[in-house]
């Protein structure tokens, strides 16, 4: 029973894999693999909480397992719960003080919490050596053998639903810890997975050297994602026919020390309250406040772990009802695919925080801009259409709303937007086609450019990175 669940885990057969897992712990309620492999499937699936308890278990009955300890942990880290995440990360290192993804995650974590230092010491005890991992192909046909490029400081695209490990024999390569001198491992196509130029770019400069080396199509060639930092876009995006950038300044974080201090920065800086603030390089929310007065700007800025903070000007993106609304569309190989709408009454909104599972109406209206992207009006369309043009991304995507006029409000567009398929919940059946659509384009551009030699694209772009 143990191993005809794990092979329904491997082949992606969530519900006969669920009646399995389910049947061992009922016999064995303390079986580690159970309990572990059960917490990856349910995790893989988008079931967080199911996984927190898994997981648990798993370290209640087994505390000497470092594994255990580590899949909790980046759980945990996952969820910020960063001191619990820390304990389990750091007990693991007591069990086994080489444990390479103990490090990586610890490092993760550190690096969340400001810690730069700590954070390198401890990715290069992961890292270090370990660059290349070539994952297992479960095709039965000759593979495509794809190159992808990942930073270790995170920051990088999510790639696990996107890429098909029976079209694709996967190798990952850790850019800013490859070997200058090793030669690349075989392949037919680089997907450049690093995607956060703000984060990155000591990650991004690394894999221009690499792909320099290498005469196969780039996917996302990383000198173009290298453009796509916050302040860059809103330079360029700003004065496109249709787009409304909202101002930002980068600013010291020491500025705020004070009330006084940030009130006088804020002047300085010609924005006014209220403002939003937020850390380079994070993403999904995190260390993303509103400040409405100098006070709670300088507590804002106190719980941010970076040397500087992006000022931002908020754009009205409240409908009639006075619920905020961000659209997401991804652009993969140059089309445009809606990807979702969230309402929420929350100024900060994602997707799966927001009032979307309570309210059949919200959904409703997530459906019809799936159905179709002109629900938004041409006028927005187009305008989606230039920033598109303006990133020369191959996949990427871009956050935004509509104002009244049609315009749309720029909130931020990037290679690292996530697709992750829904739940099973049968009231989400009606963005799978949506999500199952991003998927396939993107299967197709891999094969389609491993298909080809050099790109005009990749070569255009490595010219602009030497000249």
């Amino acid at each position: 029973m143990r191993a005809r669940a794990a092979l329904h885990r491997e082949q992606d057969a969530f519900a006969s894999a669920k009646r399995d897992y389910l049947e061992l712990i009922r016999r064995e309620p303390t079986d580690f693999a159970a309990l572990n492999d059960f917490g990856t499937l349910v995790l893989k699936a988008g079931y967080r909480e199911a996984a927190r308890s898994l997981f648990t278990a798993a370290v209640r009955h087994h505390p000497d397992n470092a594994n255990g300890r580590v899949n909790l942990g980046n759980l945990l880290l996952l969820l910020g719960e960063l001191d619990d995440a820390r304990a389990h990360f750091e007990a693991a290192l007591t069990l086994d003080p080489g444990h390479v993804h103990a490090h990586r995650g610890l490092g993760n974590l550190l690096a969340e919490r400001g810690d730069e230092a700590g954070a390198r010491r401890h990715r290069d005890l992961g890292f270090k050596g370990r660059a290349v991992t070539v994952l297992p192909y479960r095709g039965a046909a000759p593979p495509i053998a794809l190159l992808l490029l990942v930073a270790a400081a995170g920051g990088n695209i999510p790639t696990e639903a996107l890429i098909d490990d029976r079209r694709f024999a996967v190798t990952v390569l850790v850019a800013d810890y490859a070997d200058a001198n090793a030669p690349l491992p075989p392949h037919d196509v680089v997907f450049n997975a690093i995607g956060d130029a703000d984060l990155c770019g000591e990650a991004l400069a690394a894999a221009c050297a690499l792909v320099a080396r290498s005469p196969r199509p780039v996917v996302n060639h990383p000198a173009r994602v290298a453009a796509t930092g916050r302040l860059a876009n809103a330079e360029r995006l700003r004065g496109l026919p249709g787009v409304v950038v909202p101002r930002l300044v980068m600013v010291p974080r020491k500025a705020f020390a004070a009330p006084a201090l940030a009130a006088a920065a804020v002047a300085a800086s010609g924005l006014e309250f209220p403002l939003l603030v937020r850390a380079p390089g994070f993403h999904t929310g995190r260390h993303f406040l509103r400040a409405e007065t100098a006070a709670e700007l300088a507590a804002a800025a106190a719980q941010i772990p970076a040397d500087a903070v992006w000022l931002i000007a908020p754009l009205e993106a409240r409908d009639a009802l006075g619920n905020f609304r961000k659209y997401r569309a991804m652009f993969v190989g140059g089309a445009l695919y809606p990807l979702h709408l969230a309402l929420s009454r929350h100024w900060k909104v994602h997707y799966f925080t927001a009032d979307m599972a309570e309210s059949a109406a919200h959904r409703a209206q997530d459906a019809a801009f799936l159905a179709d992207q002109s629900s938004i009006g041409g006028k927005a369309v187009a305008a989606l259409h230039r920033i598109r043009d303006a990133l020369g991304l191959d996949y990427g995507g871009v956050d935004f709303a509509v104002d009244a006029g049609g315009d749309v409000l720029f909130f931020e567009a990037n290679a690292t937007m996530a697709v992750y398929p829904p739940l099973t919940d049968p009231k989400w059946d009606y963005r799978r086609g949506a999500v199952e659509a991003v998927i396939a384009a993107v299967q197709t551009m891999l094969v389609e450019r491993a298909q080809q030699g050099p790109s005009a694209a990749g070569r255009e772009a490595a010219n602009a990175v030497s000249g």
